[in-house]
């Protein structure tokens, strides 16, 4: 990536305080069908830390779209006052079809004609997920109800929890997923996007025979340690960027199509991990960086990422920020 810079700061104390929200992270976005962007965050608390009042997951904030260049602007949440409520309706560390429940993390958004569609991972504490399951909102991300949807946390030999889909121009939703630890690689699968609450109409993209094909079991289609995922159509190709965790940075991959050889795939470096002595974020390098995700109405000449930090031994930073660059020509 060229000239990449931190755009800022999204959350955090002077920033959404008033929707009382301190520490919070993730915030993968979408565009309503009202036209707002709406962000989902991950675990949220009331001071700028992990842990103390005001624990919910996920939350929900909406945003200008015309914010984009300078900063997400961010307008409202969910609840009816400006206190960003949780979006799902659950009790942390409580028992849940008889198993303990901890949180409730999304993965990814999407907005198929008047609907919003949210995919969570239920977990017990971080990289235990006892199942996923698909919530839907018909008032542009305001409420969500759950779709009935769900996964069991080993579904394909547990590489589908953590997700990010994209619907392309044939009528299709494709999907990658990966598992929760951030040490396995990625598989792909489609959905006809008028059936994406249906498990049985997803289909694997696998290699059997010689070859690969639509219907087959999901064969690794990149090996690798990955976290955070964010597939979207941009411009003339697909890009999919994610949290490279065994390398310890922030990628994208430049794609014809989701089928295309993700190991011959361009692959672009957009911010490197390094130590907290070591950070500078004005030339892209961020310690203990994860997500990865783009902003609706990027363009490979003006890439916007939303990247979270969490300082795991003094639990702040914990934030939300944009980058921005420019992906080689």
């Amino acid at each position: 990536m060229k000239a990449v810079h931190k755009v800022g700061n999204l959350t955090g104390p002077g920033l959404t305080d008033r929707f009382g929200i301190g520490g919070t992270d993730l915030g993968v976005l979408t565009t309503a069908p009202d036209g707002r962007l709406v962000a989902v965050l991950g675990d949220t608390f009331e001071r700028p830390s992990v842990g103390g009042p005001g624990w919910r997951s996920p939350v929900v904030l909406f945003a200008d779209p015309a914010s984009i260049r300078t900063g997400l602007t961010w307008t409202g949440s969910t609840g009816p006052r400006d206190y960003a409520e949780q979006a799902l309706p659950y009790q942390h560390d409580s028992i849940i079809h008889g198993v303990r429940v901890s949180t409730v993390i999304p993965t990814d958004v999407i907005t198929i004609g008047d609907t919003v569609y949210l995919h969570v991972m239920v977990c017990e504490g971080i990289g235990n997920v006892h199942w996923t399951e698909v919530h839907r909102s018909t008032d542009n991300g305001a409420t969500w109800t759950h779709t009935g949807t769900t996964w069991p946390g080993d579904h394909h030999d547990g590489l589908f929890q953590m997700l990010t889909w994209a619907q392309g121009a044939d009528g299709y939703v494709y999907a990658f997923s990966t598992g929760f630890q951030r040490d396995r690689g990625l598989i792909l699968q489609r959905v006809p996007a008028d059936r994406i609450t249906e498990p049985e109409a997803w289909q694997g993209w696998g290699f059997r025979d010689g070859a690969w094909a639509w219907g087959n079991p999901p064969t690794v289609a990149l090996t690798g340690a990955h976290g955070e995922l964010c597939l979207r159509p941009v411009a003339d190709r697909w890009l999919l960027s994610f949290f490279d965790a065994g390398n310890y940075r922030i990628d994208v991959l430049e794609l014809d199509h989701p089928t295309s050889n993700l190991y011959e795939a361009r692959r672009t470096t957009l911010l490197r991990g390094t130590s907290w002595d070591g950070e500078n974020h004005a030339t892209g390098h961020v310690a203990q960086l994860y997500g990865a995700y783009l902003v609706p109405g990027s363009t490979p000449d003006e890439l916007h990422l939303v990247v979270s930090q969490w300082n795991t031994e003094r639990n702040w930073p914990y934030r939300v920020m944009q980058f921005a660059g420019s992906l080689p020509r």
